[in-house]
């Protein structure tokens, strides 16, 4: 038999790849450490584990650490380094008050897979987080999300001219950050509001054809979701909104190609 070799790029890997990694899939940030270059000190990992229209198509993502970007719905991983020969740090394994619990189980997982020697791990439930290491850790109390309704509503359209015409194609449940495609203009549904994401090298002629394709949308869900009436807004590219940012799963700065 030939053997098949297929690339796919961080965040965009298929089901069929994941599956593999049994909802055990961990994305650290992270660069290549330089010849020589001196060891750097521990810092704080916050990871966030959430599940794409399908629950193979689970990811622990390493974040910022932040209290806003907390959520009921999701299980974090939080680890917080000691200055210490003994214990390298605490674990914290957040459970959301909403969060399933084979999410739990997975979250428990991946804490001792990934922090196996010298670390204390605890589960803590939202709401039961200690004062001295998780809040400090995590930067502090901020207020958060109190549910994660834009994951049973969040659609990704593109639009674009690229192949001589207009069209507006959909991506699957499972998209991302670098789906937001520079030369197009993209439709995004969060349930609550759509947004009309504009890239910096968009024509116009997209813009106005994409304009009238989300105006078509809204009216379309008027008569299919009457309850949820979306307002129209836009999004410009490195200005995006939380409210359009959290429907991406481990959302930062965009990957920019030097030219």
């Amino acid at each position: 038999d030939k053997l098949e070799v297929v690339r796919t790029h961080q965040q965009q890997e298929n089901l069929k790849f994941l599956s593999h990694y049994k909802r055990m899939f961990v994305i650290r940030n992270g660069k290549r450490k330089l010849p020589n270059a001196p060891e750097e000190k521990p810092s704080t990992e916050f990871f966030h584990l959430r599940a794409n229209g399908s629950p193979i198509a689970t990811r622990c993502v390493q974040i910022q650490p932040c209290a806003s970007f907390l959520n009921p719905r999701f299980c974090y991983i939080l680890m917080v380094p000691f200055d210490s020969q003994d214990l390298k740090g605490v674990v914290y394994v957040w459970i959301g008050g909403l969060a399933e619990h084979e999410d739990a189980v997975v979250a428990e997982k991946i804490a001792y897979k990934m922090y196996q020697d010298n670390y204390t791990i605890q589960m803590i439930s939202e709401g039961e987080e200690p004062e001295n290491f998780f809040w400090v850790g995590i930067g502090g109390k901020k207020p958060y999300d109190k549910d994660a309704n834009y994951m049973k509503y969040a659609r990704l359209f593109r639009c674009s001219n690229e192949k001589g015409y207009f069209s507006v194609s959909e991506k699957c449940a499972d998209f991302c950050q670098d789906d937001l495609a520079d030369d197009d203009v993209m439709i995004l549904d969060n349930g609550e509001q759509v947004f009309l994401w504009v890239g910096r090298k968009t024509s116009d002629v997209e813009i106005k054809l994409a304009f009238k394709s989300a105006q078509v949308y809204i009216q379309h869900l008027r008569n299919k979701q009457p309850d949820r009436p979306r307002k129209l807004l836009l999004a410009m590219k490195y200005k995006e909104h939380r409210k359009f940012t959290k429907c991406f799963h481990g959302w930062g700065k965009y990957k920019e190609v030097m030219e």
